[in-house]
């Protein structure tokens, strides 16, 4: 039995010592996992609460983030999404979708979220309830100029507070309110 045990042990210090650590990081192309929990603090965005179609059937305001999770950009661009969920809550359907199953489709269908994927990320499009396309760019594209598509879509102001990104460690982002008042307090 002590002989087995100090096998066991020796095993597993061998193992310990020739195992290389795994780092995740921003500014990788690496996949360290789904982007939205570990860069943005909000694992809630996915999967999306609605689907393209769904959302254009309800002439809802669509924002689709089409992003990797093995993508340094998409990393970067992550807190800007939540920040959007922060901002409009319920106003829009925030549709982020990975572009692995995007790949290889072509769609002439404006349901489909294909028919609006360029083939690079990140790339946001806010599609207004009637089906027109309000905002189409790739890259880090700025919260204001998103939010300014979305208020035209929708109708309603921009919020009157705005969001800061505050980065905790090279991994971990959260957005948060700036100077926003709790209505019901």
């Amino acid at each position: 039995m002590l002989r087995t045990l100090k096998s066991f042990a020796l095993v597993l210090i061998t193992i310990f010592l020739l195992s290389k650590p795994i780092n995740a990081a921003r500014d990788t192309n690496s996949f360290d996992g789904n982007i939205y929990p570990i860069y943005a603090g909000n694992g809630s965005l996915v999967p999306p609460a609605s689907t393209l179609e769904q959302s254009l059937k309800n002439n809802r305001t669509s924002v689709i983030v089409y992003y990797l999770d093995d993508s340094a950009d998409s990393k970067k661009f992550a807190p800007v999404v939540s920040g959007l969920k922060l901002l409009w809550t319920s106003a829009i359907d925030l549709i982020p979708l990975t572009t692995d199953e995007l790949q290889s489709e072509n769609s002439n269908n404006p349901s489909d979220p294909s028919f609006y994927w360029h083939g690079r990320v990140p790339q946001i499009v806010v599609i207004n309830g009637e089906g027109k396309v309000l905002l189409d760019e790739e890259g880090q594209v700025s919260i204001s100029k998103i939010n300014q598509a979305i208020s035209k879509s929708t109708g309603k102001r921009e919020p009157d507070f705005s969001i800061s990104i505050k980065s905790f460690n090279e991994y971990n982002s959260d957005a948060s309110k700036d100077g926003y008042n709790d209505p019901r307090k």
